[in-house]
């Protein structure tokens, strides 16, 4: 980190002074500022200058050289300790807090809205939308809480007049899933009375100047603060009040305040204002013009949106409970008119912000939250708390603030000075003991039990009778007349600067301040007329009276007396520092170089004072004697045994601590470290840099390692359970393949004794494994299934029956009716019945054909109709045997014109119509067109199927049918395996398809 800073920006860490004396810490301060670098580290502190200007060291860029980098890799700055704080919190699933302090006007508010910035802009890369919400809550919530709990003060524009602690939670992934905030001692005096040069709250001026003419009118407002008594003395002008009320509004809207909730925020800081007139003075004014304005406004115009007659009374008197349980009204006069009223607009304030932070707790706070669901739920804390302050008139307020700052450092103490060199002490590293002072003695003064400085004062307002402030500060003096850190003037006369019956002193660790009694009782009981609390309570506004859940009791109601202001904030701050002491802490410590708000000048005077309270100097010397980084044995080895051999993946030694001194000597560290009971302790931030940095090298190739290791354990369990599956699947086919079997054997057992012979059982559907084994046994039992019908089939049927198992093989479907169902007499010639005429002439003729040509059976014969090329048609006779197709003349005596041997034919063509046009195709393309006759037998029998069924059987067993093709209406048999289109023989010639038409027509 030295490295990345030139020489002439001094030293960026104090802890690398050559010598640690204030002359040389100022030195080093003062050189930083005048160069603009405004953060200095001691170790893991960061020391904060305010600038007093706008600086460029916030933007994007910036953010993105801090992000994920270790504190010592970059020079200084508030976002390195933020980066360090979510780091510690994601990595080790550790609480961490970051606490901000110094004095009012430092630029803790500042430095808290920076931090928030940057835990905002490093978080949820994925941009989810849930969690884009929760940031933008938590960040606009600021905007608000600036607006109604800070205020102008002589010291500072933007002095925060309450404390703050925010806590952000985080899921498992690192992302804000909500939060919380916690505000404490709220300075709401400043409602009623301001010191000379310093303003009210800010929420004041920033409706009345930035305000819609709607809004004002509606509040019946005046747009100059002047007009009010309650701010009438910061009215001077202010450039910022109008855009602030502009962004305070957008804010209320973001967080998720609704349109009613915003109106009645406005009609509360209304009715404030007009509690009271600058020119009302005399009482007689007071009770008789100050109630009836009051009333025409607040209550008429329904801003407190209670009765009229209710809010007059409780304006101009009292109701009391008598012991007898009787209710009277007693009239105030000037002073208790005034107290009242007073009294009222503080508590209206306080209220009201204490509604705000609940209103926004319930948006930002962590809802349906299950570590078994959600994982560990971290928690970053964010401390802005009011400074130390030292005013020319230092009242209650101030003593509590201070007392405040007292527990803050007694707390730095404990964990920064004390508990560290108490751990070296522990761990048995030499060590040089750093004197500091512990202001514990302080702390007591102010806050031991009977003994304390808020004791004496709960004491006195419980004492009954008149106890005056002046009779409380000489119990003070009577108690704490011996502590060291306590004076008064009466204890010490020679002491001009103190008023008798006034003034005591407490020397605070940051100087003495001197505070003024007067005042101090009242502030502590803090008392309002219960009248008050019944007429919020009643009124019809829900938020007015959700803020006044006390107003539902009763006047005659007995209730147990409420815990003194003082006491509250004690207990309220005992919370917070325990609360803080359980998470590891990262403080920023803030400095205000001069009083003028220059961003030239430096103070030397003002900020060694500072630097001296703050203990800054004590803490060095601490870092610089100590050790920058300590981590138990265990814990400091998982971290980085991969970066040694001898540690890697597990060590065999004898302990933890000598597998650490493995590691250290391997990179030659061992100069640079110590070795304790139970931790290792680094001296300098580099050692542990160079081991970091090794360790991120090492991280890709462990991961791939473990990668492959991981990988290749679920490739093996994958495999197991594959084997498995297999395995179960393999038996399960079995199973199924038997079961298979066992529904087939099932079905078809009796199908011997059915009169179908089980033609009409269903057949199951078998596994993906038997479907080609089905199909063959489908097949198989279809065949037994002919055999058991042809079996009874007579020997001289059976040429028929193949004759018409052959037809149906070629026509496929295709032709309708082909007389399947009727007897083939194939020579329908010589049938006397079809052809009583010339059957035995026929007869006679192919007698002698038999005798010449030797053929040994007639396929088919039968008369038939021609078309020759002058589209004329004959009668002739067609006779198809084993040997030849014959054309005859019927005429003629059947004589022979045409012989065509049977070998030579290598195909058939037929329509798939009912008509009964058969072509005959050749191997010479000498193809010729019949009709069929039906013959006198039957005129309606179709008897083209005989034929193709006849001509096919005789082809199959001498010539071996090779295939049918299907083509429109036309059926072709290709015989021999020759290969012929559908449009062979008169279709292959001119005119042929129109051919086919004129012939059927002519036919």
């Amino acid at each position: 980190m030295a490295e990345l800073e030139g020489l002439e920006f001094g030293k960026s860490d104090f802890v690398l002074l050559d010598e640690v004396t204030m002359e040389q810490f100022m030195e080093n301060l003062r050189l930083r500022f005048e160069k603009g670098r405004i953060y200095t580290f001691i170790g893991e502190v960061v020391v904060s200058v305010n600038p007093y200007k706008q600086m460029d060291i916030y933007g994007k860029e910036v953010i993105e050289d801090y992000r994920g980098r270790e504190l010592y890799e970059n020079p200084p700055h508030l976002y390195a300790v933020a980066d360090a704080a979510y780091k510690a919190m994601k990595r080790r699933a550790k609480d961490t807090c970051i606490v901000i302090s110094g004095e009012s006007g430092a630029g803790k508010t500042e430095a808290s809205k920076y931090i928030m910035q940057y835990i905002a802009a490093i978080t949820n890369p994925s941009q989810r939308a849930e969690v884009e919400s929760v940031k933008n809550v938590l960040l606009k919530s600021n905007c608000v809480l600036e607006a109604f709990g800070n205020a102008k003060t002589n010291r500072n524009d933007n002095s925060s007049r309450f404390g703050k602690y925010m806590d952000i939670n985080f899921n498992f992934n690192g992302d804000p899933t909500g939060g919380h905030i916690n505000n404490y001692l709220l300075e709401k005096s400043r409602v009623v009375q301001q010191q000379e040069g310093e303003r009210n709250f800010h929420s004041f001026y920033q409706v009345l100047r930035g305000g819609s003419d709607e809004l004002l009118k509606s509040l019946y407002l005046q747009r100059d603060p002047a007009e009010y008594a309650y701010t009438s003395q910061g009215a001077s002008a202010s450039n910022n009040d109008s855009l602030c009320h502009k962004a305070v509004m957008a804010a209320l809207k973001v967080i998720g305040f609704t349109a009613e909730e915003i109106s009645s925020i406005y009609k509360i800081l209304s009715t404030i204002l007009h509690l009271v007139s600058p020119t009302l003075n005399a009482l007689e004014d007071y009770l008789l013009i100050f109630a009836s304005v009051f009333l025409s406004v607040c209550g008429q115009c329904c801003l407190t949106s209670t009765e009229a007659e209710n809010a007059r009374k409780t304006l101009l008197y009292r109701t009391v409970a008598t012991g007898g349980g009787e209710v009277i009204e007693k009239g105030h006069n000037e002073k208790e008119a005034s107290y009242g009223r007073d009294a009222f607009a503080k508590a209206l304030y306080e209220r009201l912000f204490a509604w705000i932070v609940g209103r926004i707790n319930s948006v930002i706070e962590v809802k349906d939250y299950n570590p078994a669901l959600h994982g560990k739920n971290t928690v970053i804390g964010v401390l802005d708390i009011y400074g130390f302050e030292i005013f020319d008139n230092n009242s209650f307020e101030q003593f509590c603030i201070n007392y405040c700052n007292e527990k803050l450092q007694q707390l730095f103490i404990e964990l920064i000075l004390r508990q560290e060199q108490d751990e070296y002490q522990r761990e048995g590293i030499t060590w040089q003991h750093i004197e500091y002072f512990n202001n514990q003695i302080i702390v007591d003064l102010v806050e031991q039990p009977h003994k304390g400085i808020i004791s004496i004062l709960d004491e006195a307002c419980l004492t009954a009778g008149k106890v005056t402030d002046t009779v409380c500060l000489d119990s003070m003096n009577k108690k704490l007349g011996q502590h060291p850190h306590y004076t008064s003037r009466k204890l010490c006369p020679a002491d001009k600067t103190m008023e008798f019956n006034r003034d005591f002193r407490i020397r605070h660790y940051a100087g003495d301040v001197t505070y003024s009694v007067e005042g101090f009782l009242d502030k502590n009981k803090d008392p309002l007329f219960q009248d008050f609390k019944r007429l919020m309570y009643n009124s019809s506004d829900p938020v007015l009276k959700e803020m006044w859940p006390d107003g539902k009791m009763s006047i005659t109601e007995v209730t147990k007396r409420p815990l003194t202001a003082a006491t509250l904030f004690k207990n309220s701050i005992i919370a917070l520092v325990d609360k803080l002491a359980c998470k590891e802490p990262y403080y920023v410590r803030c400095i205000k170089p001069n009083e003028v708000k220059s961003s030239m000048l430096f103070d030397d005077g003002r900020c060694q004072h500072q630097v001296a309270y703050l203990g800054l100097l004590e803490n060095v010397r601490v870092r610089r004697a100590g050790f920058a980084y300590r981590q138990p044995y265990a814990r400091f080895l998982q971290r980085y045994k991969m970066t040694c051999e001898y540690t890697w993946p597990n060590h065999l030694m004898g302990s933890d601590q000598e597998a650490v001194e493995a590691i250290v000597n391997q990179h030659g560290f061992e100069d640079d470290v110590a070795y304790g009971h139970t931790k290792l302790f680094v001296r300098t931030p580099r050692t542990l840099f160079t081991l970091e940095q090794e360790r991120s090298a090492l991280i890709p190739i462990l991961v791939l390692f473990l990668q492959k290791v991981w990988r290749g354990a679920l490739a093996r369990m994958r495999c197991r359970k594959l084997r498995a599956i297999y395995t179960i699947m393999a038996y399960y086919k079995c199973y199924k393949v038997k079961a298979h079997f066992w529904e087939v054997e099932r079905r078809f057992t009796n199908v011997r004794n059915m009169a179908d012979y089980g033609k009409s059982v269903e057949w199951p559907t078998p596994p993906a494994a038997l479907v080609q084994f089905h199909r063959i046994t489908q097949h198989l039992y279809r065949r037994w299934w002919a055999r058991q019908l042809i079996k009874n089939i007579p020997p001289s049927d059976m040429a028929e029956v193949r004759a018409k198992v052959a037809a149906l093989s070629a026509l496929s479907g295709e032709r309708v009716d082909w007389g399947y169902s009727r007897a083939w007499e194939r020579d329908y010639l010589a049938n006397a019945k079809d052809s009583p005429l010339t059957s035995t002439n026929f007869v006679r003729i192919t007698k002698e054909l038999k005798n010449k040509d030797q053929y040994s059976q007639i396929l088919f014969s039968c008369s038939v109709r021609m078309l020759n090329w002058f589209n004329n048609t004959k009668d002739r006779a067609l006779l198809i045997t084993d040997k030849h197709i014959y054309r005859l003349e019927p005429k003629k005596h059947f004589k022979v014109q045409k012989r065509i041997p049977l070998d030579s034919v290598v195909g058939v063509s037929v329509t798939s119509g009912s008509d009964q046009m058969v072509a005959l195709h050749t191997a010479s393309q000498d193809d010729f067109l019949v009709h069929l006759q039906r013959g006198q037998l039957n005129p309606n029998q179709d008897r083209v199927g005989e034929m193709v069924g006849n001509f096919c059987l005789e082809n199959n067993e001498t010539f071996h049918l090779e295939y049918k093709l299907a083509s429109n209406s036309k059926i072709f048999i290709s015989l021999k395996g020759l290969k012929f289109n559908s449009l062979k023989g008169y279709c292959q010639r001119p005119g042929n398809v129109l051919l086919y038409g004129s012939v059927h027509q002519h036919f």
